[in-house]
């Protein structure tokens, strides 16, 4: 365990007094006086030294250090090297034992209500089968009968090698009596029940809505899946959370995220009700966490933020910056937006969910107030047409707007260099590619992968990289994104070599992406990402150096203490 040690002034001063009483009590009247004993000043400084330090310099070099002087704001307040010279009294000492310190990890798109919700209720990430799936929801239902629903998530039939989407029959064989939503692991689908079905009067009338999908079997009756758009008409069924719940779920995303090393995040897609579980946290001092948010859509953005983006509160923890908005679905569920159909269903070629009038017409009335536009993009043609929207907005909105474009997963070859012409930053998740290589070679074919997850040559062309994990869609443990940013392979080293490797890039440019990159998506570099002098002292204590290892031993590294604003946030134990 690290040791801080605080300063003991007052008791040094009283037992100075006290002798010096005593002496003068004893002595002679004529004994010669003695000097008084000079006291060191106090520093109003924090030091934290005996460290294995790195961050990022502002030329984007590493830069390395051995001890951080940390001011009572919170602030670093200076780097100290080797031989250099240490206060004698700072306002408290934390002894490093020599672990690496980095900077606190940033999150550039993640979903922290999401995330905690997952915590909380059936998780089905991870499961390899759908007998596996269902065999969780018979040891949960029967555990968790506070709720009529039953809701979960983390499913997905690539990995299960099902062949198919999953049905409500396959729910029903496990529960018919209560009904049951779960969330596709991308977020953009949800699997639901009969009796989920029938609460929210779904039948072969139901028509689908624009910019949504309802699975149907060959007489066309709804088969229990509704992507996009078209799960508000189940949803719309289901008891809305309470307070209470959605407090439990922050915090449980909270200590998740400060475990695995996540200083601050991007909450992309905020609900009123988020901002306010959120603000609850902080009025009641519980918000730890840096979070930079991003409403969902402009309702709740004009709701919470109004005319323009809000201030920093809770001492930097909280801000909503900008607005998430939606040019597409997912490729898992044939919603991203290709300009080709799908190679595995050459009828599809996904979903626009705007023309592009309309597009254009939701990011002008945020970028009209400063807000920041973030628009998810997943499918080459959903990517075009966010780029041909800030190609021509780009004249009207000038200075600095920073769009963001979340994933940009799948992008047209020639479509790659005008990230770089107004400055459009790529957003995007390194264990996407890693996940998703298989089933991106079955959706597109092997010879329209030229511009899939390319972040080296988004480096190349000079765009602006933020890496995330697109929580709780992912692991939001970044360690691992970094190891496949460096290795384009999963955790068993899948596939040999790399998928792509002409897009590895090496773990200072991961590094970036996960610190200095991202705190710039957020319009947050003066703030957090490096440790510079005058930024807020975010930073962790690892147990490996990740520099000096292998991409099999980086993934695994573990975070031993989270520190925020200088104060400590999150211990292992």
């Amino acid at each position: 365990m690290h040791r801080v040690v605080r300063d003991r002034a007052s008791l040094r001063v009283a037992m100075l007094a006290a002798v010096a009483i005593a002496f003068s009590a004893g002595a002679p009247v004529n004994a010669k006086k003695r000097p008084p004993v000079a006291e060191i000043p106090l520093t109003e400084q924090g030091l934290v030294d005996n460290v294995n330090g790195y961050t990022i310099g502002m030329k984007g070099e590493i830069v390395r250090f051995t001890g951080m002087l940390i001011d009572r704001q919170g602030k670093v307040a200076g780097l100290l090297h080797a031989g250099e010279a240490r206060p004698q009294r700072p306002d408290f000492r934390l002894d490093g034992q020599g672990r690496t310190l980095l900077p606190g990890l940033i999150d550039a798109h993640g979903h922290v209500q999401g995330l905690g919700d997952q915590a909380l209720s059936l998780d089905l990430t991870g499961t390899k089968s759908l007998a596996e799936a269902q065999a969780k929801l018979a040891a949960y239902a029967p555990a968790h009968t506070g709720s009529a629903w039953i809701r979960g998530g983390g499913w997905n039939q690539e990995t299960w090698r099902l062949g198919r989407f999953p049905t409500a029959a396959d729910l029903d064989a496990i529960v018919r009596d209560r009904p049951i939503l779960l969330e596709r692991i991308d977020g953009h689908a949800v699997w639901a029940n009969g009796a989920a079905m029938a609460a929210a009067g779904i039948s072969a009338k139901t028509k689908d809505p624009a910019g949504g999908r309802i699975e149907r079997d060959a007489k066309g009756n709804p088969t229990g899946l509704f992507v996009d758009a078209a799960r508000k008409l189940v949803e719309q069924a289901a008891p809305p959370r309470l307070p209470r719940e959605r407090d439990q779920a922050f915090a449980a995303a909270q200590d998740i995220l400060l475990a695995d090393g996540i200083t601050a995040t991007c909450d992309m897609g905020t609900s009123i009700e988020d901002w306010e579980a959120m603000r609850r946290a902080g009025d009641a001092g519980r918000l730890r966490l840096r979070v930079v948010s991003y409403a969902f859509g402009l309702e709740p953005l004009l709701a919470v933020a109004g005319t323009g983006p809000t201030p920093w509160l809770y001492g930097g923890r909280l801000r909503m910056v900008g607005v998430k908005l939606f040019a597409d679905g997912a490729l898992g569920s044939r919603g991203a937006a290709l300009k080709q159909p799908y190679a595995d269903a050459p009828g599809q070629k996904g979903t626009l969910f705007n023309d592009d009038a309309k597009l254009k017409n939701l990011m002008s009335r945020a970028a009209m107030d400063d807000f920041q536009v973030a628009v998810h993009a997943i499918g080459d043609a959903a990517n075009a047409q966010v780029l041909d929207a800030i190609n021509e907005l780009a004249d009207t909105y000038k200075g600095d707007r920073r769009w963001r474009i979340e994933h940009a997963q799948i992008v047209d070859v020639k479509d790659l260099p005008r990230f770089a012409q107004h400055g459009t930053i790529a957003s995007m998740q390194p264990s996407h590619a890693t996940s998703d290589h298989r089933m991106a070679v079955v959706r597109l074919g092997p010879d329209r992968l030229a511009g899939a997850y390319a972040w080296k040559t988004m480096l190349d062309e000079k765009v602006p990289l933020a890496f995330g994990s697109d929580y709780p869609v992912e692991d939001p443990n970044p360690f691992p994104g970094m190891a496949d940013a460096i290795t384009r392979q999963d955790a068993a080293g899948d596939p040999p070599g790399g998928w792509l490797p002409e897009q590895k890039l090496t773990l200072d440019q991961a590094f970036a992406a996960f610190t200095t990159g991202a705190a710039y998506a957020a319009k947050a570099e003066q703030q957090i990402g490096s440790l510079e002098p005058g930024h807020y002292a975010d930073f962790i204590l690892v147990d490996r150096d990740p520099f000096r290892v292998t991409p099999e031993a980086l993934r695994e590294t573990k975070v031993l203490e989270t520190w925020v604003g200088g104060q400590r946030a999150w211990v292992r134990k």
